[in-house]
């Protein structure tokens, strides 16, 4: 049988961080952008914020084990209020200034974040969600995805539904990032 994605409901949300604190416990990126003093209760608290900011003002996506989580935001979503900016730039502590926010079109949704499981990877959970995502985000009128990811085996995923490389950056004080568009067909 198919693993099954659907719409998060607020209930759903502590369990989605802990999923995603244990799928990024040793990705590049969060690796990079997280002191490591703390290091799993800040990558726990960060995911918790960013899937409330999206599930405020976008799509959040969940397996009906909450084993597999993605988030997107729209290109309208109001910035995060100042409390939640002011909490977000204190768990990155002194390596905030290691995040890059990308240029958004303006026009695309974002892809925030997808996760599974580390002991669930290699499953389909992750292309059922993409699938999810991609059928959520065009029944609310969204015609492109952008994202950003710094593992190979993210862009093969990607590239499996319809994602295309615009832009690879190497730098070796680093991880790479890949930076990804899909165009949605309704």
């Amino acid at each position: 049988m198919e693993p099954a994605a659907r719409r998060a409901r607020p209930d759903d949300l502590d369990a989605a961080a802990r999923t995603l604190a244990a799928a990024f416990a040793e990705y590049p990126w969060t690796r990079f952008v997280i002191p490591e003093t703390d290091y799993a209760a800040r990558l726990l608290e960060l995911q918790s914020l960013y899937l409330g900011y999206a599930h405020q003002h976008g799509v959040v996506g969940v397996t009906p084990d909450r084993a597999g989580v993605i988030a997107l935001v729209p290109p309208a979503a109001p910035d995060p209020d100042a409390r939640t900016v002011e909490r977000i730039v204190a768990l990155h502590g002194e390596r905030i200034s290691r995040i890059e926010a990308p240029e958004p079109t303006g026009r695309a949704w974002r892809l925030e974040t997808l996760g599974v499981a580390p002991e669930l990877q290699g499953r389909g959970l992750a292309s059922a969600l993409l699938r999810f995502a991609l059928d959520a985000v065009g029944d609310l009128g969204g015609a492109e995805i952008e994202l950003t990811t710094s593992d190979p085996r993210n862009v093969r995923l990607y590239e499996r539904h319809g994602f295309t490389v615009e832009a690879h950056v190497e730098r070796p004080e680093r991880p790479p990032i890949w930076s990804m568009r899909a165009a949605l067909h309704g």
